[in-house]
Parts: C-alpha cells; sequence; structure tokens
C-alpha cells in the first residue's frame, strides 16, 4: 500500500490545501514534516473556509489523525490559537485526532522578535520571512541549544536550559542593541502553556511505524515548495528547512523505504512571495492580469504574489531533486481567455543557452528566460470534470508541460473545489 508524500514543485502555494484535503480523504493519517506557522493552506469543505498554518490538513476531517513531525519547529502560541480557531468553526482538536512529536523544536518569543529585527535591518539583502521565528528556531535546533517540545514535560530540568539558550542569544542581542531576555519570564511562560499542549505529545517515530505495520495509509503534508529548500532552492532567498520529498522520512521518523509516491503540485503559471530570482516574472499588465484572477495573496501574510508564466525548467529539476512520480496541475482556469500562453523552456546566461537553475545567487540574478509561445483558449476550462470538457488547445497547454517536464500530469484542477478535478491516477492506488 503506497504512503504519498505532497511537495511543491515551485516556491509554494501551489494549490496544495485542496490537493491535500482530497487525498486525506482516503489517509488514515496526515503528517507534517518541516517548516512552522509560516506556510498557510487553505481548504474549502462544504462551503466552509478553513485556514490553516500549523495543523495539518486531516484535522478538519473526522477520523483522521494528524501528526507533527520532528521536523516542524512549532510555535506553543500559535498551535494553541489555531486550536482555538477551529473549535470557533466546530472543529475539536484532542489527543484523539493530532499528536506531536516529543523531539519537535519550539519556536519562542525571541525568536521573532530576532527574525523581525534582522528583516529590518537588512536592507541590501532581505530574504521575505514572514518573521514568524521560523529560520532562528532551526538556527537553535543545528546549534543544540532549541528547547524542545519534551522539555516542557521536565520543568525542573528546563532552567538550565533556559541559560543556555540565552547564553547565545543575549550575547547576540547586546550586540544588536535589543534588550536581553530575562530568563525567569520565559521560564513562566512556557511553564503556564505547557499543561495545554502537553496532552498531545507523542513519540512519533514509533507512533507512524506501528500504523505502517498496521496497514494504514499515511499522507505526508509539506509546507511551501521545493525551490524554497534549504540546499536545493534559490539560496539565500529561501526557508530554513529542507521541503524536498525526502524531508518526509527525515522530518517524521520513517525510512525512506516508506515512501511510496511522490505527487508534486504545481500552478499553471508560477507565483513567488518575498524576494529572490524570479526569470519568468511578469512585472506587468500579463503579471497583474494573472494575480487578480488567480487571487495571489498569501494565506498566512496577505502579501500579494509575484507571478509569471510557467517556468518548465524550474519544474523539471524539481521532478528530479524531489523524485516526483505525478504532477497536480492547478489554476488552469487562471489561464482561460488569453490570446497566448508563454512557458519558460530554458534560459539564457552570458550569451550560452542552458537547461536548469544554476546555483550561484549571480548567476541565478542574471539568467533570462526562453519562452516557447502556445496558442490560447477562448473556452473555459473552470469547473472542468474530466478531459472532454476541456478546449482543445487547454489540452495542448497540458500535454506539452508533461513533455517539458519529464512527468506526468496525473491530476488537474480546474477549480478551488474539491469536485472540480480531473484524476488520471489515484496516488494511493
Amino acid at each position: 500500500m503506497a504512503n504519498v508524500v505532497v511537495v511543491g514543485a515551485q516556491w509554494g502555494d501551489e494549490g496544495k490545501g485542496k490537493i491535500v484535503d482530497w487525498l486525506s480523504e482516503q489517509a488514515d493519517i496526515v503528517v507534517r514534516f518541516q517548516g512552522g506557522h509560516n506556510a498557510g493552506h487553505t481548504l474549502v469543505i462544504d462551503g466552509v473556509t478553513y485556514k490553516l498554518s500549523l495543523l495539518p490538513s486531516g484535522v478538519v476531517r473526522e477520523g483522521k489523525l494528524s501528526v507533527i513531525g520532528n521536523g516542524v519547529v512549532v510555535d506553543p502560541h500559535a498551535l494553541v490559537n489555531e486550536i482555538a480557531q477551529l473549535k470557533k468553526q466546530g472543529i475539536a482538536v484532542t489527543p484523539d485526532n493530532l499528536r506531536i512529536a516529543e523531539n519537535a523544536t519550539l519556536i519562542l518569543p525571541l525568536h521573532q522578535e530576532l527574525d523581525a529585527f534582522r528583516e529590518a535591518a537588512n536592507s541590501t539583502t532581505r530574504i521575505g520571512t514572514t518573521k514568524r521565528g521560523i529560520g532562528p528556531a532551526y538556527e537553535d535546533k543545528v546549534g543544540r541549544r532549541a528547547i524542545r517540545f519534551m522539555d516542557l514535560a521536565d520543568l525542573p530540568a528546563l532552567a538550565p536550559k533556559i541559560e543556555r539558550l540565552l547564553a547565545h542569544h543575549n550575547a547576540l542581542r547586546r550586540g544588536l542593541g535589543i534588550h536581553e531576555i530575562n530568563a525567569k519570564a520565559l521560564y513562566a511562560d512556557l511553564a503556564k502553556i505547557a499543561p495545554q499542549i502537553l496532552p498531545f505529545m507523542d513519540s512519533v517515530w514509533s507512533l507512524l511505524d506501528v500504523k505502517r505495520r498496521e496497514g494504514k495509509r499515511i499522507l505526508f503534508e509539506g509546507a511551501q515548495g521545493a525551490l524554497l529548500d534549504i540546499d536545493h532552492g534559490t539560496y539565500p532567498f529561501v526557508t530554513s528547512s529542507n521541503t524536498v520529498a525526502a524531508q518526509a522520512a527525515t522530518g517524521s521518523g520513517v525510512g525512506p523505504n516508506a515512501i511510496g509516491y511522490v505527487l508534486g503540485i504545481c500552478k499553471a503559471y508560477t507565483t513567488r512571495v518575498g524576494e529572490g530570482p524570479f526569470p519568468s516574472e511578469q512585472a506587468n499588465e500579463i503579471g497583474r492580469a494573472i494575480g487578480e484572477r488567480g487571487r495571489e495573496f498569501g494565506t498566512v501574510t496577505g502579501r500579494a504574489r509575484r507571478c509569471g508564466w510557467f517556468d518548465a525548467v524550474l519544474v523539471r529539476q524539481t521532478v528530479r531533486t524531489c523524485g516526483i512520480d505525478g504532477l497536480a496541475l492547478t489554476k488552469l482556469d487562471i489561464l482561460d481567455g488569453f490570446d497566448e500562453v508563454k512557458v519558460c523552456v530554458a534560459y539564457r546566461l552570458d550569451g550560452r543557452e542552458i537547461d536548469y537553475l544554476p546555483a550561484g545567487e549571480r548567476a541565478q540574478a542574471l539568467v533570462e528566460p526562453v519562452y516557447e509561445t502556445i496558442e490560447g483558449w477562448k473556452d473555459r476550462t473552470a469547473q472542468a470534470r474530466s478531459w472532454a470538457q476541456l478546449p482543445a488547445q487547454a489540452i495542448k497547454y497540458v500535454r506539452r508541460t508533461e513533455e517539458l517536464v519529464g512527468c506526468p500530469v496525473t491530476l488537474l484542477s480546474t477549480s478551488p473545489e474539491r469536485e472540480d478535478t480531473i484524476l488520471m491516477k489515484n496516488p494511493f492506488e
């Protein structure tokens, strides 16, 4: 039985929420394996909209177990607030349907303060972070000074760990001219919130091993996109975690042989939030038209997304770095009505043509897109639920993208509604 990993094949915001929700109905367990509350998923179920940032998408479906793995950084206050918001919408989040890895790193207020200060002070190279403290929390994790979920269960041993953490942070804050953190105040804050979140704590690697042996279907839900991966993305304009499919194993404590199918999600065009290279960006009327039609605003930040033509070079690269078996192509309907659509098929750099995105920051900024123009379509693809309902030119566009990225489109989304989906292959089968 296949366990499925869902990853974004672009810079995030590809429409994973709808696809993950559709798949979660078939899954028994939904696992978040990286990132934090900096990436949002919007789900529309029976006309009700749910906006999730930290909790796995399966939490809104009855009878599903949601899991936050060790690869996620968890803001305890954001967690409590998100649970409370869902409660207002009639969704009860309890230890029966949510478990959190005991070895997950916590995001603290000092991480958010540092994140915001750096972003504001760095006028020359802004990364475009959400200022949620994600990066500084991961820094403490790899620096071996982080406060982890399990530390809240042993309060007598917490104080020395806070002192170890603040030995680094207060020295850093003195250098930046920021007030120092009071150890007792931080301890009091963590001790106060601990009883609200500790009931969710579990040994996730063991839990998932048991469930696998029972034959349960597991859906691993990625946040953000593969092009924001700390190693394989457009560095330094990336997130602070690995977002490629292999992280599903590392970030949840299962072996790589637990992954049976990798589904990549990508839009029929390209968007990006924040700073960094974007070869096919259309900072013009075309880009604005795509943004308005697609309602391209961030779920978490509300920031307008940069928009451009589909970049087959980038998606082909993420197909390889993630081992993607099939693509879910979303928002095809946004391209309805264009006289022509373009696809970036290669780059030009220093007078030569290349078929990949170079790793260097300077080279990424200098590449120029090489476009192939495809005739547009006037008939609607919106709400189509079969190939027969699609205009011939729209089908031609989908088939051409398959050729260019070297991966089949196994699922096609034609509106935010979950029923408006054309399925060629079920990843779980």
